[in-house]
């Protein structure tokens, strides 16, 4: 989807059958506009990483399919695959075969632990991952049990290093003109992504521990309770703490020697966060957030969802955009997150249909004939 947002023309392959099993991730629905449609709607779920990608079924486990798959890597730039190794080489679409059929391809997999190793051969799924590489370990709140975080972020992780590692291959396939197999993992970037928790253990075999909205390194840098709701606070060096200090009128904190220093403050992080939520508790949100504005502070309230997509930065970046969906009628999306001063990255294509650009393709990109077209659909190759 990162690729379509910038331009990219993407072809997403999907099972004739059910299509992307996200299809299905529902309720929620974005149910069909003609009422007289009693088709299955589609997911938000499938609609939210969709955009911006056209869809075609083919029944690759079969000769004819593949062969279907084979034709269009010849025209391709990229291929994402996300099988257990060793699944596509066995059906003839692995990196070396297709490699012979178009060297400049970049074949990029995506597995749950990598193409070697003693778990190669294992399914990875967000939740396993984020249990098994520490981040688990981590998230919750100090002495309770250990939580996910509230989205996919080990899958969306592993998309993003996934994506920067196209793009550095293509930067590379234009010096060498040749394409390369990229290989990237679920655990891998799950470990990469524990930063100065890992480090910290590597460095001084420093062990984690689940410490809510709390940092390890810099207090305060965290959720307090308000007499309505929480704030979030975070005074991430001396100066800022002495911004905080003023801002409460809580200066004689600032001449004690516990709290001098960040590194005295995380000594004696107890203490001063048992001094701080005391004085948040008597006043509301709203109150503190006039408190702290513009006095260089970083400082939040917590917002639900629907405060997010009502916030005046959020629309005033873009960030909710709306399109016009063939099933579901008039949309609304997640705008593009990186803004460009020469291009204008858009959602050009909604969500596609199941196999709604079938035709399309094999038509126009790969010059099928209008009966080869009927014999591979009255084969249930494609549909």
């Amino acid at each position: 989807m990162l690729l379509g947002d910038l331009g990219a023309e993407i072809i997403k392959v999907e099972n004739p059958k059910h299509g992307d099993d996200s299809r299905t991730w529902g309720p929620p629905w974005a149910y069909n506009k003609d009422l007289n449609d009693k088709s299955s709607p589609e997911s938000a779920y499938f609609l939210a990483v969709n955009r911006n990608k056209k869809s075609i079924t083919v029944n690759f486990k079969t000769q004819l399919g593949a062969q279907i798959i084979k034709d269009l890597i010849k025209k391709s730039d990229i291929l994402v695959e996300n099988y257990i190794p060793g699944k596509l080489d066995k059906l003839g679409l692995g990196y070396e075969e297709l490699n012979k059929i178009n060297p400049k391809l970049i074949y990029a997999s995506i597995t749950g632990y990598g193409q070697t190793g003693p778990y190669a051969k294992r399914a990875g799924y967000d939740v396993i991952v984020e249990a098994e590489a520490g981040l688990m370990h981590i998230t919750g709140e100090e002495g309770g049990e250990p939580v996910k975080v509230g989205v996919a972020i080990t899958d969306l992780t592993t998309g993003l290093y996934t994506h920067g590692a196209i793009m550095a291959a293509l930067i590379s396939r234009m010096r060498t003109n040749q394409g390369q197999r990229i290989d990237c993992s679920l655990i891998e970037c799950q470990v990469a992504s524990l930063a100065n928790i890992g480090s910290n253990y590597l460095i001084a075999n420093q062990e984690a521990s689940r410490m809510g909205t709390s940092h390890i390194s810099i207090v305060p840098y965290q959720r307090f309770k308000t007499k309505d709701s929480f704030i979030i606070i975070g005074a991430g060096n001396d100066g800022q703490f002495k911004i905080l200090c003023n801002a409460i009128e809580e200066r004689t904190l600032l001449q004690d020697e516990r709290f001098k220093t960040n590194s005295n403050r995380v000594k004696n992080r107890k203490e001063l966060i048992d001094l701080l939520q005391k004085k948040f508790i008597e006043k509301d949100t709203e109150y503190w957030l006039s408190v702290f504005s513009d006095k260089g502070i970083p400082f939040a309230p917590i917002n639900n969802i629907k405060k997010t997509f009502e916030h005046p930065q959020v629309i005033a970046r873009g960030m909710i955009q709306e399109v016009e969906h063939p099933k579901s009628g008039k949309i609304k999306l997640t705008g593009i997150p990186v803004k460009y001063s020469k291009e204008d990255p858009r959602i050009r294509l909604p969500p596609p249909t199941l196999g709604q650009h079938t035709h399309e393709v094999l038509s126009n990109i790969l010059g099928y004939s209008e009966d080869k077209i009927k014999t591979l659909i009255e084969g249930h190759i494609i549909n």
